[in-house]
């Protein structure tokens, strides 16, 4: 790893820690050398306060040593005014020379403006350095601009034996049949602090009446997406307790209330590319899909999914309700508690 990947994997390093709090916004790290030293490092800490190179700038400081230093950042600066001024206007009115940048912005109003403006500037700049290791910390923000939808991770757990669940029996008790331990479960709950929206379908909200919030983790509770197609769910379940934000998607025309929102599609057509324009018009950029097994499949045989997350607990159900066959690149295995966990890739 030569000098310059060296810093730039810090600046990934330091942008990994606002997973969960800076969306829509990318994660951002940056780094301010001096002579082979770091005088000033930063991140985007939280959606709407200030970006990276802001706040690596403000922590240098002796500012006079700016005009002598090099400025590392995973993505282009910002180009435009938003929720903050433009980065790039602030690197040059600082006089920072040298600008070395992991990876081009997707989004359409920076996406090589900001390298333009600091051109334009006088600045040196060099890019692409680590980019794969970039695009793959902002998979949510490459996948939303690139593709025009969320960044799709589905999750189930499975038995030993490929099993999802048991047969229900008819007025059984709605709660969730484990297959997994206390251990996997506080980790699902830290990935859903980790993105934006959450889905289950009908017979998933009935038969395990489920939260779909954090509350094993401390973090932001991801937004709760239901499909009830003729509103035939109970009203006592938790997802209707108005806690969090919650969108019901139905065939129905209903009346919204407070934290829980009703949004008619139509069902004689395929609901997944109805549901995933909804949340790219709200910019949502990624979407857990946590089941049952017939919306799993949807989006499986509708092949409009980008990773996998499949916990395989020790138990056997012997009959009952197969798992989803999942083709994709295994890019990891894992022991989590007394489960294995298998991560894929489209």
């Amino acid at each position: 790893m030569n000098i310059s990947e060296r810093y730039i994997d810090r600046c990934i390093e330091l942008a990994s820690l606002g997973l969960g709090n800076v969306q829509p916004n990318p994660m951002v790290g940056s780094v301010i050398v001096h002579n082979n030293k770091i005088i000033g490092e930063g991140y985007h800490q939280k959606y709407g306060e200030a970006h990276a190179e802001v706040n690596a700038i403000n922590s240098v400081k002796n500012s006079s040593l700016l005009k002598d230093s090099t400025i590392y950042v995973n993505l282009e600066p910002c180009a435009h005014y938003g929720k903050t001024p433009p980065c790039a206007e602030l690197i040059v009115e600082k006089k920072i020379h040298k600008v070395v940048i992991g990876t081009v912005d997707p989004y359409a109003k920076v996406a090589g403006k900001g390298i333009e403006i600091l051109k334009k500037g006088g600045c040196e700049v060099i890019t692409g350095v680590l980019e794969n290791e970039c695009k793959e910390l902002n998979k949510r923000f490459f996948t939303f601009h690139k593709k025009q939808k969320p960044y799709i991770i589905l999750k189930w757990a499975q038995t030993a034996d490929g099993f999802i669940d048991i047969i229900r029996k008819p007025k059984q008790e709605n709660r969730p049949t484990w297959i997994t331990d206390e251990t996997c479960r506080t980790l699902v709950h830290k990935w859903r602090t980790e993105e934006q929206a959450i889905i289950v379908g009908t017979n998933t909200a009935e038969k395990d009446n489920p939260k779909l919030n954090a509350r094993n983790w401390k973090g932001n509770n991801p937004l709760r997406l239901i499909i009830d197609k003729d509103i035939r769910l109970n009203k006592n379940l938790s997802l209707f307790d108005q806690s969090i934000s919650t969108i019901v998607f139905t065939s129905k025309t209903v009346a919204s209330a407070n934290n829980l929102e009703y949004c008619k599609i139509d069902f004689n057509s395929d609901i997944i590319p109805q549901i995933l324009q909804e949340l790219y018009n709200r910019n949502i950029q990624s979407l857990i899909v946590e089941g049952g097994a017939k919306l799993l499949n949807s989006f499986i045989l509708s092949d409009i999914w980008d990773e996998a997350r499949v916990f395989e607990g020790e138990t056997n159900f012997i009959d009952g309700i197969k798992a989803p066959d999942i083709k994709g690149k295994l890019i990891s295995r894992d022991k989590i508690g007394n489960s294995n966990l298998f991560v894929y890739r489209k």
